[in-house]
Parts: structure tokens; sequence; C-alpha cells
């Protein structure tokens, strides 16, 4: 029959050849958009400095919604993959995230340099949108 499936033996590895890598054949399915570059508000505040200690150029931070804070209604909360709070996004640079991620956007933050003035600690990130 000409509409039969073609069955093989062969798994999916076996049938690339060795001039193309896997990675090349599947495309990633979302991608990181640059929207914004600021810094992160509040470190001199935070209690657990080990999160700093491990903290390095190029790692990737979860940014969260914190819908009662009594100083800011638009607080984003910045946090490191094992979810330690490091400061805020500042409040003059917040409004359109909040109502992005408010909108059930995913925004995630990658630091850009880290440098230690006098009692706190300057961290420079860059806010993505990662569109899926």
């Amino acid at each position: 029959m000409a509409n039969e499936l073609d069955k093989r033996s062969k798994n999916m590895l076996s049938l690339t050849s060795s001039e193309h890598a896997i990675e090349e054949l599947i495309k990633p399915l979302s991608r990181e958009i640059h929207l914004f570059d600021s810094f992160v508000a509040g470190t001199s505040f935070v209690k657990d400095e080990t999160a700093f200690e491990e903290l390095k150029t190029g790692d990737k931070l979860v940014l969260q919604r914190e819908s009662e804070n009594r100083f800011d209604d638009n607080a984003i909360r910045v946090l490191d993959s094992k979810q330690r709070k490091l400061g805020y996004i500042p409040e003059k640079d917040n409004i359109i995230f909040a109502r992005l991620m408010d909108a059930g956007k995913y925004l995630i933050a990658i630091v850009d340099s880290i440098e230690k003035k006098g009692s706190f600690r300057q961290i420079k990130i860059g806010i993505y949108l990662v569109d899926f």
C-alpha cells in the first residue's frame, strides 16, 4: 500500500547524520526578549547574605509579583534560583513589568554585573520576556 506508515527499528538519533548535531535539528520552543536594563533595589535589607556570595554574572533570576506590599502596589520581588530573596525591581521601573506579569507574561532577570559598594551590593540586571 502506498499510504502505509514506514515502520523502522531505528530511533531518531540514529537517523541523524554525523554532520548535524541534534541541537541544530531541534529548535528551542522559547526565546528570551530583552526589555530593559535595571538593578536590584533593597539589597542592603536582605538578611541572608549567602545568596549574594553564590551569585555570579549570567545567572538567571526569578521575578515574582508581591501583591501585598504596603509600600508599592507594583512590587516585583527578585529571587535567585534557590528562591532566596535578593531585593526588588526599583519602584521607578516596575509598573510596566507588573502589568505584563499580571497579564500572565513570564519575565526573568539575568545578572549583568555585581559590585559591592559599602554596605550594599549593586546588582545590574537585564529584564527579559520569555516568549513561548
